[in-house]
């Protein structure tokens, strides 16, 4: 039931912190994990500022030094605890502390476990995944270097890349590395040399050490800031074996600060050389092209074309030469072959003629209507008929008609010439039908 109060009967101080005072009372006795950020010893007593490993949050604890001292080895700054411990408010100052009675180490095996269920959460997020990582500049004009103060990992990132590239610039943040104020120097860090727009590439180096000592590099905060960073981070923490929750988040893992600085920073003597073995390369291609190109060049030169242009020609001239014999003696045998063609037509033209058959003493002798007569029956006595020679005619009146004595034997001189009359008129006929068709 709460206290009753207004404003015209308000509560004292000393009620209202005694009220408060009670009601934490009653929370009872509770184990606390948490990490120790400051711890300062007053004779018999232990005064401790125990930080959340997560959030930025804090609580007092008072603890007796015999209390503190039975967990051995003693805890310092920056180990991880877990404390029984029973609430308890001051009220003369109205601060809340918790009142330890037991104070423990956290385990290995327990911080192991713990560390493996983050690793999965924020992979299981996409922070690890490759594709979000990004490609290292070539050159990188600044390198952003976050280190301890004064520690072996800052000489050996800054002298092995200048021995690499003389001329790279470093821009150095020394910050604890290691303890409860590491997690907030490094993101503090991080976050300005990844506003700077002339830091091309980060790098997080840190030397070996046991597992707590590491812890800041595996921390939720630090590794979701990296992942978020517009800068390209390299993380360079402890030695081949470390694998702190950093070495997955970062865009590139180095193994050493030794091998980050080899992966950042080229070395110049190497790039000259590789500049001088392309060089190199490209003048071989280069002259080997020619001297290929050469040889070909010799090769066309060489051939009898162009050895010797004219005999080319020559050779041309003497095909067309014979071509154009050849085109005259196959138009001259045509020529003659249609001649005598032509002779042998006319020939036959000349056999076949009734002009020729007339020139041997035949005629043709047809009526008035210009019909050939072939008997004597056609013919009505005292009809004019006109007789027709090879050179001329005339006109005859017929007579009387006479019958023609029979063939004689072909045996009989009679006989034979009958025989020859009578294949004369044959002929006639014959005649006189081809010229009555040409009439």
């Amino acid at each position: 039931m709460g206290m009753q109060s207004s404003a015209e009967a308000p509560q004292p101080v000393r009620v209202v912190l005694q009220a408060v005072g009670g009601w934490i009372g009653r929370l009872g006795r509770i184990w606390v994990e948490g990490q120790i950020a400051e711890l300062n010893r007053r004779g018999g007593t232990a005064f401790m500022t125990l930080r959340d490993t997560v959030a930025n949050v804090s609580v007092r604890v008072v603890c007796p030094v015999r209390v503190l001292e039975a967990a051995a080895p003693a805890p310092q700054a920056g180990a991880r605890v877990v404390i029984h411990a029973k609430p308890d408010f001051y009220v003369a100052r109205g601060t809340f502390s918790l009142v330890a009675l037991e104070v423990r180490h956290v385990g290995l095996g327990e911080l192991l476990a713990r560390l493996e269920q983050l690793r999965g959460t924020l992979a299981a997020e996409g922070l690890f995944a490759d594709s979000r990582k990004r490609r290292l500049p070539f050159l990188p004009g600044a390198v952003g270097l976050i280190c301890g103060r004064g520690s072996a990992a800052e000489r050996d990132v800054l002298e092995n890349s200048r021995r690499r590239w003389p001329a790279v610039r470093f821009e150095v943040r020394e910050v604890a590395v290691q303890g409860d104020r590491a997690v907030g120097e490094v993101m503090n860090a991080l976050k300005e040399l990844d506003g700077r727009p002339e830091i091309d590439v980060v790098i997080i180096a840190r030397g070996g050490g046991s597992l707590e000592d590491l812890l800041p590099f595996s921390d939720e905060a630090l590794v979701r800031a990296v992942a978020a960073a517009r800068t390209p981070v390299v993380s360079a923490i402890g030695h081949e074996q470390d694998n702190p929750l950093l070495d997955l988040v970062a865009d590139v893992r180095a193994s050493t600060p030794t091998d980050a600085a080899k992966r950042v920073v080229p070395d110049v003597g190497e790039q000259l050389d590789l500049v001088r073995q392309l060089r190199d390369r490209g003048r071989r291609v280069l002259l080997g092209g020619i001297a290929r190109e050469e040889a070909w060049l010799a090769g066309m030169r060489s051939r009898p074309a162009l050895a010797s242009p004219l005999r080319e020609i020559d050779r041309l001239t003497e095909q067309v030469t014979g071509l154009r014999d050849r085109a005259r003696r196959c138009v001259a045998t045509a020529v003659a072959r249609a001649e005598d063609d032509l002779t042998h037509t006319r020939a036959r033209l000349l056999a076949l003629s009734p002009a020729t058959t007339l020139a041997r003493g035949y005629a043709v002798v047809q009526r008035g209507d210009g019909t050939v007569v072939r008997s004597a029956e056609q013919v009505t006595p005292g009809e004019t008929l006109r007789v027709r020679f090879a050179e001329d005619g005339i006109t005859a009146t017929a007579g009387e008609r006479i019958d023609t004595e029979p063939p004689e034997r072909p045996g009989t001189p009679e006989g034979s010439e009958r025989a020859e009359t009578h294949e004369a008129s044959a002929r006639l006929d014959t005649h006189e039908e081809t010229h009555e068709g040409d009439a």
